[in-house]
């Protein structure tokens, strides 16, 4: 496992995280708690020091996981990142759109409220990284989040500030990094082979403030494993019955054609490894988060570290 610091002022973290989402239990079909600790321990024992959750997943319970590996193995060299802001303390079933109850909130008091009840949960005197969850853009042109961001870091709830980019405002949503590049530590966004438009602008304001990027969707939902086709459906408790509808299988489908080129040049790696390794080839880019459900699924992930990043010269462009 390889390891970078997390931009100028984030923590030093392996290249290859852990993405807790699909262990929370909902949104990614059937999981099975013993199997998702053991994905964890896994991880763990792979040289994984990043553990990326929120508090929505799973309602609580991916984070309820990771406090009990904490609890087992001690937190030493486990720096966890979760997230908050997707309110399902206080929703309501009007409030589901597929996912449970959940509403954006991105008050000052329930983001600190929020952030108390991680820090319970988790059992932890204070969260290595709260990243603001992909909040729209209007709330995070409101004063209240950063000032709950600001807050939380002045009482020492919290050690680092992120702000997780919501999906395909990547450009759109850049400019905060001018406006807050002293407060944010990190930030994460959604980056893989076939999903670029943070190379345009974002990534180039990263690295000149040198703020800390994670990527998330790395494999895009496991598409870039290689194991989906045009047949592909999803059960309805999974949630990329939606985000891999036939209709975006298709398109994904037809873009993976145009870098099925890169996939050759590396004919001894899978998929998923030369998917990774390719994620953390820009240098804006310290760490990747694939999701794992399984421990043989963390070992093909972490084994995309050691592989190193991917030439630039062999990366097609844009």
């Amino acid at each position: 496992m390889q390891y970078k610091q997390l931009g100028k002022r984030g923590p030093v973290v392996s290249t290859i995280g852990f993405g807790a989402w699909a262990i929370g239990g909902m949104n990614w079909g059937k999981t099975d708690d013993e199997i998702s600790l053991r994905a964890l321990n896994e991880a763990i024992d792979q040289g994984v020091t990043l553990i990326d959750t929120a508090d929505v997943y799973g309602f609580g319970h991916s984070e309820e996981l990771i406090a009990q590996i904490i609890k087992e193995r001690g937190k030493d060299n486990i720096i966890i990142a979760t997230k908050a802001g997707n309110d399902f303390y206080f929703a309501s079933e009007e409030d589901d759109e597929g996912y449970g109850p959940i509403r954006q909130n991105y008050k000052k008091e329930y983001l600190i409220f929020a952030a108390e009840q991680s820090l319970k949960r988790l059992g932890v005197d204070a969260l290595d990284i709260l990243q603001l969850h992909s909040p729209d853009l209007d709330k995070l042109e409101q004063d209240e989040p950063w000032e709950a961001l600001e807050q939380l870091k002045k009482d020492g709830k919290i050690l680092h500030a992120g702000l997780s980019i919501q999906s395909f405002k990547e450009t759109e949503q850049a400019h905060l990094l001018d406006l807050h590049h002293d407060l944010i530590d990190s930030i994460q966004v959604r980056y893989n082979l076939l999903e670029r438009e943070a190379e345009k602008v974002l990534f180039p304001k990263a690295l000149q403030y040198g703020i800390g990027v994670v990527v998330r969707i790395p494999l895009l939902f496991g598409f870039l494993t290689g194991k989906f086709d045009r047949n592909t459906r999803f059960t309805e408790d999974d949630h990329r019955k939606i985000n891999l509808a036939p209709e975006k299988l298709e398109d994904y489908l037809n873009k993976l054609d145009k870098v099925r080129p890169l996939f050759e040049k590396f004919p001894d790696q899978s998929m998923a490894q030369v998917s990774l390794r390719f994620c953390i080839s820009h240098p804006a880019c310290q760490t990747a988060i694939p999701g794992a459900k399984t421990p043989q699924q963390v070992r093909e992930n972490c084994s995309a570290s050691d592989l190193g990043p991917i030439p630039r010269d062999l990366i097609p462009e844009i």
